[in-house]
């Protein structure tokens, strides 16, 4: 298995344009977290950003969440990268 890191940029305002989405995004989270794939997930402070990490054989389950998640498909995530991660201590 592989670990991959799912970086969000967020736009300005997301905290405030975000509820009417949370509850869809934090279900797919979870569906995901259940799988066995999402490891953790969470926004930065101050909330530009947001990561999510991910344990799986390759990228393709990211993908499918970020081709999934209400808050890339109504625009409160400016950009997005995959980057796969080589964890050295932990994991």
């Amino acid at each position: 298995m592989k670990y991959f890191i799912l970086t969000y940029t967020t736009v300005e305002d997301y905290i405030e344009r975000r509820m009417p989405f949370r509850d869809v995004h934090l279900g797919l989270a979870a569906e995901f977290q259940q799988m066995g794939v999402l490891i953790m997930a969470g926004a930065l402070n101050p909330a530009d950003k947001a990561v999510l990490v991910f344990q799986c054989e390759d990228e393709s389950l990211v993908k499918e969440f970020v081709s999934r998640d209400p808050y890339v498909k109504n625009g409160l995530i400016t950009t997005w990268e995959i980057r796969e991660w080589k964890v050295v201590v932990g994991g």
